[in-house]
């Protein structure tokens, strides 16, 4: 699970570029996972583990649809046996222009 932490009402996540969706709220996905892209391209990583569970599919179809409407990504796919099987994606960020 990611390492978080609540400040001010905001919660800080570390951009290590793993982003355990767990403890957010679905509501939430389409400011946090732009945002995050965004933070790992400033800090030049350039593929970011996305965990949403397997269960029903729900968030994964909705972390799908977030991506595939991001310019900043070059291209997403689900993640091998090593990484989460379908519990994960991986999406492949393009680098910022400089």
């Amino acid at each position: 699970m990611a390492d978080f932490h609540e400040e001010d009402g905001q919660v800080e996540v570390p951009i290590d570029g793993i982003l355990d969706l767990h403890p957010f709220s679905p509501k939430d996905l389409k400011y946090l996972i732009p945002d995050y892209i965004e933070e790992c391209r400033q800090k030049n990583i350039l593929e970011v583990r996305f965990i949403h569970g397997k269960g029903i599919g729900n968030i994964r179809r909705s972390v799908h649809a977030l991506l595939e409407r991001n310019p900043a990504v070059a291209h997403y796919r689900l993640a091998g046996e090593d990484a989460g099987s379908w519990g994960a994606t991986i999406a492949v960020l393009l680098p910022n222009e400089r």
